[in-house]
Formats: structure tokens, sequence, C-alpha cells
């Protein structure tokens, strides 16, 4: 349903009316439709429509909070609002955005707010046609998924912010197993976008197949410290757990490995860190943050030394500094926490980029990382990890023999700051890109 400016306004005034000193009103409608297919038939076919609203108030320095999915409720949520600010500690640092000019952000697609059902479930099929028919080794197709939605968000408050905004995204995904000599291996595709022309369905599927068959016939790996080449999707999932330690929450709150370090090198020379929320297309970007702050991109890591922290409103005031734009919502049941828009890892300059094969060419002996199991796992607060990985061992710049059951070990920032040589192409999954990286010196073991 599109969302009705009077109502938010509405809301808004009772609040005020009701005693708030300050008060916000955020809104979210969204419409989703998902198709799963298997052997070329619709297994799965869902559409939904979700609303919802929260009322956050600040009263005497308190806060308070309330959310609802119906229409109907606004009075109830205004009241709970201000109830809930009797119980709460009373807290300096709380405050609201103040109204600012909001960067333009490319993030709707009519290709997806129009789509057809048939021309939805026609993508989810190609997924799952071209993996089959990239070899007949591919067995068995677990899940190959397409998805499109749109939603609309509005945020006002009593400072004058008024702002809404329209987007739009599409994911497509396979898992499946290729099968040869009695031996099995999984392979999964996977990319997303605000556009669907920024997606390949017959991509994600031959990638999945290809992930899949390059395995088969495993072997296990030498124990040594060699090279590593993290395929982009791996390194995202290692950036995915540096991504917390950037919190400025989570480094007031004793939480990061990153706390005390401002202005040191932690990383590598050859490598920047970015947080940009004005990305055409990511799923991250958006013009505002989820208390109206306009986005921004922030550099987090230059040449290796780390520049700041992200911020909302509230740790920036802890902190005595401006927020970066860097406030998130769970959803319409939770107030505004800290978290990334699109956060990637890029060269510092082009001669620190080569293609993948030159990258593999300079491996001397180690091993190119396909998949990790459990990097999850990893300390976010000391940045140690030990983590199960399969891929390809290469010696001498040749890969030799697909490998199974092998770990690496370290630490965060020691293995970001072994890195040697990137590939020329940054990969989003998700909110997190990173291009293929190669790193010297990890601690490899079979």
């Amino acid at each position: 349903m599109r969302i009705d400016l009077t109502f938010a306004e509405r809301i808004l005034d009772s609040a005020l009316k009701a005693g708030a000193d300050l008060a916000e009103v955020f809104v979210v409608s969204s419409e989703a439709l998902s198709v799963e297919v298997k052997s070329q038939e619709i297994d799965s076919f869902e559409t939904s429509r979700d609303f919802g609203y929260s009322v956050r108030i600040i009263k005497n320095g308190r806060m308070g909070f309330s959310y609802s999915t119906a229409l109907e409720d606004w009075e109830d949520v205004v009241k709970d609002a201000i109830e809930t600010a009797r119980y709460t500690e009373e807290d300096p640092y709380l405050d609201l955005a103040e109204p600012a000019e909001l960067p333009s952000v490319e993030i709707f697609d009519n290709k997806i707010a129009d789509i057809k059902e048939e021309d939805a479930i026609e993508s989810a099929m190609e997924i799952e046609r071209t993996a089959l028919g990239t070899d007949s080794r591919i067995k068995k197709i677990r899940k190959a998924e397409s998805g499109f939605a749109r939603s609309e968000v509005v945020l006002i408050n009593s400072k004058g912010v008024k702002s809404q905004y329209s987007s739009t995204s599409v994911t497509a995904q396979i898992t499946l197993a290729a099968e040869a000599h009695g031996e099995a291996q999984m392979g999964w595709g996977y990319e997303s976008s605000r556009f669907v022309e920024d997606i390949d369905f017959a991509r994600v599927g031959q990638e999945a197949a290809q992930r899949a068959l390059r395995l088969l016939g495993s072997k296990r790996a030498k124990t040594l410290k060699g090279y590593v080449l993290l395929e982009s999707h791996v390194a995202a999932e290692f950036m995915s757990v540096l991504a917390s330690s950037f919190s400025a929450e989570n480094i007031q709150k004793g939480k990061s490995l990153l706390i005390g370090k401002k202005g040191e090198k932690i990383l590598s020379e050859n490598l920047n860190i970015i947080d940009n929320a004005l990305l055409k297309g990511r799923i991250g970007s958006r013009p505002f943050d989820a208390e109206g702050m306009p986005s921004r991109k922030t550099p987090l890591v230059t040449e290796g030394v780390l520049q700041g922290y992200l911020y909302n409103i509230y740790t920036a005031r802890k902190d005595g500094t401006n927020s970066t734009g860097n406030a998130v919502r769970g959803g319409i049941q939770s107030s505004p926490s800290v978290g990334i828009t699109n956060l990637y890892l890029e060269a510092v300059s082009d001669s620190f980029v080569r293609s993948f094969d030159d990258l593999v060419s300079m491996i001397d002996s180690g091993m190119i990382v396909t998949e990790a199991m459990g990097v999850h796992t990893a300390n976010p607060i000391t940045g140690d990890f030990s983590v199960g990985v399969t891929g390809l061992w290469v010696e001498k710049g040749k890969v030799i023999h697909p490998v199974k059951e092998a770990a690496v070990s370290g630490n965060l920032l020691d293995l970001f700051s072994r890195v040697v040589a990137m590939s020329d192409k940054v990969r989003f999954f998700g909110k997190i890109g990173s291009p293929d990286i190669l790193i010297e010196g990890v601690d490899i073991s079979g």
C-alpha cells in the first residue's frame, strides 16, 4: 500500500499534544514476490504485503517507543510510547535529526515494481535450466529462486524532517550438487541489486554449477604457511565479521577490535575500506538513514590507516562528533542502532590490481579458497579465527587439484594486513563488497 503522509503527520501531532518534547514517526510499506522452482516446475510462489509504523518520543530526557502494523491502532501506539518513557533512564545523548538537504540516489526500478508473474517465474526457471545444462554431473537442485520487492519509507519528526523514498530489489539464488564416482560437492550462486538489469539469471546458475564441479576429486591439503587467494564472496564473509568493529556503538560498548586504533595503520597499505550509501543500485543505498540523516560516503580505512567509525545520532553525541548517517533499524519494532550501508574493500591504486589468472600465477604454494565454513564464529572482539575451507591447491602458479577438509587460522587484522594484490572487480554480496584478494603468509592445515 502507498503511505499516506497525512497519516504520519496526524500521529506526530498527537504525540506532541500528549506531552512529548520531541517525536518521530517511521512508516514502512512493502510488497514482495518470490518464486522457487524444481525440475522446471513451480515449487513455491509467494506474494506478500507488509505495513507498519513506529513512534519514538523524547520526554524529560527519556525515550519512549511503540509500534504497530494496524492503521487503526495509532492512538494506542502514541499512548504506549508516552507511557514507556516513564520507565526508561534519563539520557542526555538522546536527540532527533535536523532537516537537511538529501542526496539523489538511484534505487528504484520500474521493471521490478511492475514485474509480471510469468517473467518472475521464467527468471527462476532460467537459473535452474542453465545450472542443469552446464554439465551432466549436476544432479540435484535444492533451491532455484528469484525474488522481487518494492518498498516505501516515510520518516517525519517534530524538528521539521519530512522525508520519504521508494526502492526496489531483486535477488537470484540457487543451491545444487554435482555428483561423480560416488562423490558429491555442493555449489551455490547468488546475485542481488535494486535493478533487474544488473542480474544475469543464467550466470547465477552457471556459477553455482562450476563451483560444485571444480571441487569433484578433492584431496587433502598440505600443512604450511603459504598464499591464500580468497574469492570475492569468501573475502566478503571475512569482511562481514570485521564490519561490526566499525560501529561506534560497539566501540563504546567495548565490543570491537578497533578500540583506540583511530589514526593507526591496522591493515595493508594496499587497501581502502569504504562505507557508501550513495552507490547506484546497491542493496544498502538510500537517501537518508533510519533517523532521517542524509546518506553519505564514509572512508573508514585509507591506505591501511583507520580513519574513524560509523555513527548514528546517539553515538555521535556521546563521542562529541557528527552522525555519519549510519542509523539502521531491524524493522518497525526496533529503535535505531548503528550499521553499515554498502561496505566494501578496494585497492589503493591500480598498481595493486591484477586479473584473477595473474593472482593465481603469483602463488608459489597455497590455495584458492572457494568456500569457508564457520566464518561467523570468528571472535569479533579479538579477531581470532580458525575456519574450515575448501578450494583449489596451487603450486608454482598452477592449479593442481581440488582441496577438502582444510583449515585456515589467524587474526582478522593480521589477515588483511598481509594483502599483496587484488582482482580488478569488486563484487557485492548483499551489503558487503570485495574483489578477490591474495594474501601471503597464512597458516593452512590439511
